[in-house]
């Protein structure tokens, strides 16, 4: 991001969230990424934190979590202010890649529920949007107070007659929806699901296969703070990755 831009976004602003699937080896493009100054920044297929090598340059995290069983490939979730992670005491780790994490500073309080939706052989129904399905009706207790969900949900609504779902996004919708939570890129752009302008996914890397399936859901009191989103180009982000990264910015 410009500088001279950057500053003028940031004024008044309190939190900057990214969502990004890093297409693996986080470290190796953590720098491209954190030019963008996130406050807290959710990297889906990042790599464990032993090794996570940085380069001299690139900034290192306050805080880290990261959940996975392959070293290579797992969520990742940083705070790079003063914001503080915890795993919370509800995680369920039989709900892979889907994680409800306390964020706490002294003026701020929160849950971030961070999602990798991943393919499940062993349990179809649970794949992709299925596995965000089962996560929020799993910690539904959870999405009552103020509640972000960040992340790869692998999904796009033009999947939905996908037989054999445990759910899909159609229903995750609304189910968020009666709680007050609703996709911060929709309401900001004021488009309809399934139609987006702006891919988040080009499989394979081919200009030619875009999708939007990477998501920010937020509170009520989210969205009356929504400052500006941003979602990352074919040409500045194709090279790192075949999803592009997802920047939300909230104000005081």
């Amino acid at each position: 991001m410009d500088c001279a831009k950057d500053f003028l976004v940031r004024q008044g602003e309190k939190l900057r969230v990214i969502g990004w699937n890093c297409n693996m080896a986080y470290r190796l493009k953590a720098l491209h990424v954190l030019e963008a100054k996130p406050d807290l920044l959710i990297v889906s297929e990042c790599e464990c934190p032993e090794k996570q090598d940085f380069a001299p340059q690139v900034r290192e995290p306050s805080q880290r979590l990261w959940l996975g069983d392959n070293p290579n490939k797992g969520l990742g979730i940083f705070s790079y202010s003063d914001f503080t992670l915890k795993l919370h005491e509800l995680y369920d780790p039989s709900i892979k890649y889907v994680a409800p994490i306390e964020v706490d500073k002294k003026s701020e309080r929160f849950t971030l529920l961070a999602v990798w939706a991943m393919n499940d052989i062993a349990i179809p129904e649970r794949r992709y949007i299925g596995r965000v399905w089962q996560a929020i009706n799993s910690y539904k207790s959870l999405l009552n107070d103020p509640v972000l969900i960040v992340g790869d949900f692998n999904w796009n609504k033009i999947w939905d007659k996908s037989p054999g779902l445990g759910g899909n996004l159609s229903q995750t919708i609304e189910f968020l929806a009666k709680r007050g939570i609703v996709s911060l890129y929709h309401s900001f752009m004021q488009e309809t699901f399934g139609e987006e302008s702006f891919p988040t996914l080009y499989l394979h890397k081919k200009r030619f296969r875009p999708y939007h399936v990477d998501y920010i859901f937020a509170s009520q009191s989210f969205l009356n703070r929504l400052h500006y989103i941003e979602v990352g180009t074919y040409e500045d982000w194709i090279a790192f990755s075949d999803h592009m990264p997802m920047t939300v910015g909230f104000l005081e």
